[in-house]
């Protein structure tokens, strides 16, 4: 899944060949949150894999109706997913989402795809959320995936300026992880 129009926009489903995402930590902001529901529109963003929601009452606020939200069950949730494309059909994987990730068997056409934002707090050991991604890969089988998380890690794996602790950790997991074989692969990663 790549860039490309948006259907809701009036584009014929015919002349959208792939899916346009973003990823995105709106660092509990509401104005961040109206900004992003003008993004979407503006610039017919299909998927935006969302890192610190706004919340009010503990439960994400200021996403636009006509758009679909997933979270997991739980207050305060730290990742969402929101699909501003209606031709994208998506299911919530609960028995592998909480707080912190969200992850979605997303299809479009003819593709499915596993989908996940993931938010990696950075007063916790980076090991032990990693473990999480193992799983999703497990679950994956083979299929394509998509890994958007706000890792709170620098690298310049990530074109960040200079590497930490944290951000040699998740290179080192990264690379531990099973290999992907399928072409609609992709992980995203910011600090």
């Amino acid at each position: 899944m790549a860039s490309a129009n948006n259907t809701n926009k009036g584009i014929n489903n015919n002349q959208q060949n792939s899916i346009r995402c973003m990823q995105i930590s709106l660092q509990h902001s509401r104005v961040a949150t109206d900004n992003l529901m003008n993004l979407i529109q503006q610039d017919h963003i299909d998927i935006v894999f969302v890192q610190e929601p706004y919340l009010f009452q503990n439960k994400t606020a200021g996403i636009t109706r006509t758009h679909r939200i997933y979270i997991s069950d739980e207050n305060k949730s730290r990742a969402a997913i929101i699909i501003a494309n209606d031709s994208i059909d998506a299911v919530l994987i609960k028995q592998l989402c909480d707080r912190n990730n969200v992850v979605l068997e997303l299809r479009y056409k003819s593709t499915r795809t596993i989908a996940t934002s993931i938010y990696l707090d950075i007063f916790k050991e980076i090991d032990e959320r990693t473990a999480k991604v193992h799983k999703i890969l497990q679950y994956n089988k083979g299929s394509g995936i998509i890994i958007a998380m706000d890792s709170n890690s620098r690298s310049t794996g990530w074109y960040d300026n200079k590497t930490n602790a944290r951000g040699k950790t998740l290179e080192e997991s990264i690379k531990n992880l099973p290999t992907v074989s399928s072409p609609h692969s992709c992980i995203s990663t910011r600090h």
